[in-house]
């Protein structure tokens, strides 16, 4: 039987292109994001592999909805892949609380409440990716404005860190992939006019490529992949 990876933010960018490319390497894909349409267009892409799920992962009742959904498919998780991110370029004095409070929601409790509540649904040596960034890794150059988003995809990196203990009873693999410029919808909406030295595609490559395997060899990793920033 074929890997089960489910992907959140699958609806655009990173995460639509590595749904595609999962679906490629004969893996079956649930892709959950919001937008029904943006869902349907992915789906048509490969209907025997991609299941949609479209939902706010925000919601506090989001695991129960993918439980259902896994539940109704005959699906367990192989490999998750929490993709969705929000971003929110303001220079710090600017940042509301609401500010951090969306990003907090969406990039980082989002990730640990799935987690948490769908643990019964993984399989031995499932494999977790955060999508982290550059600008959340130790060390890095920082750029103004993300103070916040950065901030919370640290928090992310930690979190890696800390899941790769507390579940390795279950034999379940954690890393964080923190990525650089990718052409996204999300950078070019932060940093207007500017040119990434990747496209989503070639990042998804690396991404499901990472999922599949990388578990086998590495555990609690936080992993910067980037050409140049801001990530």
């Amino acid at each position: 039987m074929s890997e089960h990876i489910l992907i959140t933010g699958a609806s655009r960018g990173i995460g639509y292109e590595t749904a595609k490319y999962l679906a490629n390497q004969n893996c079956s894909i649930t892709a959950i994001a919001r937008s029904d349409d943006k869902l349907n267009q992915l789906r048509a892409y490969a209907p025997e592999q991609i299941f949609i799920l479209p939902l706010d992962i925000t919601e506090a009742n989001a695991a129960n909805q993918i439980k259902e959904h896994l539940e109704e498919h005959q699906l367990s998780i192989d490999g998750l892949i929490h993709n969705a991110g929000l971003l929110i370029n303001k220079p710090f004095l600017e940042q509301t609380d609401e500010d951090w409070q969306q990003q907090l929601n969406v990039n980082l409790t989002a990730p640990i409440r799935l987690t948490r509540n769908l643990i019964s649904m993984f399989n031995e040596d499932a494999h977790i990716v955060n999508i982290g960034s550059m600008g959340g890794f130790q060390g890095s150059e920082k750029f103004p404005g993300l103070s916040a988003y950065s901030t919370v995809k640290g928090a992310l990196a930690i979190l890696t860190e800390c899941l790769a203990l507390e579940l390795a009873d279950y034999n379940i693999k954690a890393n964080c992939l923190c990525l650089g410029a990718v052409q996204t919808e999300m950078l070019e909406t932060a940093f207007p006019g500017i040119e990434a030295p990747l496209n989503p595609t070639e990042m998804a490559r690396y991404v499901g490529d990472f999922t599949i395997n990388a578990g086998t060899f590495m555990n609690g990793k936080i992993i910067p992949v980037a050409l140049n920033n801001p990530g």
